[in-house]
């Protein structure tokens, strides 16, 4: 398969990644996280199993995602994928709305991407 469609594949995958948050999906993300998969916040970071309790309890909501540019570069079986978001998200019972650089890695495995790294980065620019 061409770069070009596995870059399109990924870009897609991480739109879908995106509703399936915000619908608090665990089951198809729990099969989209890699087992070893790490989550940078703004206020902390962990993996797959505390992601997933997170999203489900609602600890935190990721409620919309508002993606104004997204770059991907496949790299063999690894690809980087840049989102620039504005997100909604409830936390702690608070609504937040911040801009955001987002890191995700994705490895590919068995003909099927998994996330192995998602990563916040605050920006200080408006969006």
């Amino acid at each position: 398969m061409q770069n070009a469609n596995l870059e399109q594949d990924v870009i897609n995958l991480s739109k879908e990644k995106w509703g399936w948050m915000a619908e608090r999906n665990v089951d198809t993300l729990d099969a989209l996280f890699h087992e070893k998969s790490v989550f940078v916040h703004m206020g902390g970071s962990w993996g797959k199993e505390q992601e997933l309790e997170i999203i489900k309890s609602g600890g935190i909501h990721y409620k919309k995602a508002d993606i104004h540019e997204v770059s991907v570069n496949v790299m063999g079986e690894t690809a980087v994928l840049l989102n620039r978001i504005t997100l909604l998200a409830v936390v702690g019972g608070t609504s937040v709305t911040n801009p955001f650089m987002v890191t995700e890695v994705y490895v590919r495995q068995d003909d099927s991407w998994q996330l192995a790294a998602l990563s916040f980065t605050k920006l200080l620019t408006p969006q």
